[in-house]
């Protein structure tokens, strides 16, 4: 077996854009007809540069060679170009490159992934969804702590025990700085109202985007600590791990990290400056299933706990699953909603959600299948990359 061809889909995500801007898809085909699917995650470049990048790639590391050989093409990938460093760009790729690997050597196995890294662990998975607005929404849900107290109500409803928010405010290219106080009395109100609502029916997870210092993120704390919060999300920029183990020695809240880290190397460092407890690899920018798997089996040894991160498209969100489904020190799934919407319409068979938890897959690979009609009937033609800052200090 051998990989013979690559297709890639650059694919708009229609509004609401829950989950980003768009998804880069990247389909491999062996020369014996058996196909898998990857996605990467937001590689910072223009998504149809990517998709050639991703093509490029291929062409000079994984065609012709045997998807079973994934330790050999992730070194080849990761030293690319003389760079062997955790770089998020080539790492992007190299994640979509390699659950598609993955997704063909489950089919060819006739397994899930998850049955080939281990076994499953879990059987189901408990998730959690941001707090999102809804059309007619007469506030911003994301500042308005009234209404994202009504809509925790409706989670609750659908069987979600974890629910997380984000009301620091915008996160900018010239972050961490000091919130305001006007800032940190909203935060202070979200969490308190949000926790008077759901009571002890949820977990609550209070996600900043690195816009604090680490004397910032200690001062949010502090305020928060009172309601319980699960974890406190990348409190300062991913950067400098030895900064955001200060906010973690100085808080009761656990500390949750690493979305925008690749690889086991740049997760070595938060592990050994105890910078989070809970480590949040994206499993299509970390360096794919394997990687993942490896950083797992690094947090084990210390008790630390994974939660896959989510905010793109449901490849990845397939992918975080089986690697959920084996990982003994998983703790909670993210998901976007209920995995309906445009991302069940993405597939032929749509991610089984009940009641706040994922059921694990049995079909073989990642267990999902690309819907190719959708995705090409819904083409990216925007300029703005899947994820944008604030280019001007937030004062």
């Amino acid at each position: 077996m051998k990989l013979a061809s690559i297709e890639t889909f650059v694919v708009g995500n229609p509004p609401p854009h829950f989950g980003g801007r768009y998804f880069v898809f990247a389909k491999l085909t062996t020369d014996d007809g058996i196909s898998g699917i990857g996605e990467a995650y937001c590689v910072p470049f223009e998504p149809h540069l990517v998709a050639k990048m991703i093509e490029g790639v291929f062409a000079r590391y994984a065609e012709g060679t045997d998807p079973h050989d994934i330790e050999t093409l992730w070194r080849r990938v990761y030293s690319s170009g003389f760079t062997q460093h955790p770089d998020l760009s080539l790492m992007g790729i190299l994640s979509a490159l390699e659950m598609a690997c993955w997704d063909i050597v489950g089919k060819a196995a006739g397994q899930p992934v998850y049955k080939l890294l281990g076994g499953q662990v879990h059987e189901r998975l408990r998730c959690y969804t941001y707090i999102y607005p809804r059309p007619g929404d007469q506030t911003d849900v994301y500042h308005d702590p009234d209404l994202a107290a009504t809509r925790a109500a409706e989670y609750l409803a659908m069987g979600f025990t974890g629910l997380k928010f984000d009301p620091a405010g915008p996160y900018s290219v010239f972050d961490g700085r000091q919130l305001s106080l006007e800032a940190l009395d909203l935060c202070e109100r979200f969490a308190r109202q949000l926790r008077e609502a759901v009571g002890t029916r949820a977990d609550l997870l209070f996600g900043t985007h690195g816009q604090m210092t680490a004397s910032g993120a200690i001062r949010l704390a502090r305020r928060l600590e009172p309601y319980d919060p699960l974890w406190l999300e990348e409190p300062v920029p991913p950067d400098a791990p030895e900064e955001m183990a200060k906010v973690a020695r100085a808080t009761t809240i656990p500390v949750a990290a690493g979305e925008r880290l690749a690889t086991k190397y740049d997760f070595a460092r938060m592990i050994e400056s105890g910078a989070a407890a809970i480590l949040q690899m994206n499993l299509g920018r970390v360096g794919g299933l394997l990687e993942a798997k490896k950083i797992a089996g690094m947090a084990e040894t210390r008790h630390l706990q994974i939660a896959p991160h989510l905010y793109c498209g449901p490849v990845v969100g397939a992918a975080n699953i089986q690697l959920a489904t084996c990982s003994p020190n998983f703790l909670i799934l993210e998901s976007i909603e209920d995995w309906g919407g445009f991302h069940s319409a993405i597939l032929k068979t749509p991610i089984q959600f009940d009641s706040g938890y994922v059921v694990p897959p049995t079909a073989p690979g990642l267990g999902v299948e690309l819907n190719e009609d959708v995705a090409r009937a819904h083409p990216y033609t925007g300029t703005m990359l899947h994820l944008e800052m604030t280019q001007h200090p937030v004062g």
